[in-house]
Formats: structure tokens, sequence, C-alpha cells
């Protein structure tokens, strides 16, 4: 699968976020984490934006290294 999964799966155990919780944030099921963060599904393009915005109200630098992972350093540094 993608990147975003193993972004995901990344950021969230470096942060100690649950599952659960970015579910709840994000308003949608905990079984459409586990499957980015098992990367078993890849997040859709539109999924991208509202998990940055959820990992940014838990967590602003979890959401800040999320987008470094899943965007090369190219276009990571664009975003300083």
């Amino acid at each position: 699968m993608g990147k975003a999964g193993n972004a995901l799966r990344t950021v969230l155990t470096t942060y100690g976020i649950s599952q659960n919780r970015l579910a709840v944030t994000m308003g949608i099921s905990r079984g459409t984490v586990n499957n980015w963060f098992n990367e078993t599904r890849d997040p859709t393009a539109e999924s991208i934006p509202a998990i940055v915005a959820a990992l940014d109200t838990l967590n602003p630098t979890a959401a800040r290294d999320f987008l470094r992972l899943y965007l090369d350093e190219y276009w990571a540094k664009r975003l300083d």
C-alpha cells in the first residue's frame, strides 16, 4: 500500500495517539483508521487534509510530522 499508512502509523505510535482518538476526532469509524494504520487500505486524497486537521487538533507537531513523512522532503520544506 501507500506512504500514508506508514506515515500515520509512525506518527500515532511516536506521539501516543490512539487510532480510536484519531477516529473520534475525525468523526469516522475506528475500523477505517485501523485499515489505514495496517495499510490494508489507503486513505483517499480527500481524507489526507482531514487526517492533518485532526492530528493538528490533537498535536500540531504530530500533524507536521505526518506531512513530512507523507510528502517528500522537497515539498515538506515548502511548509516551513
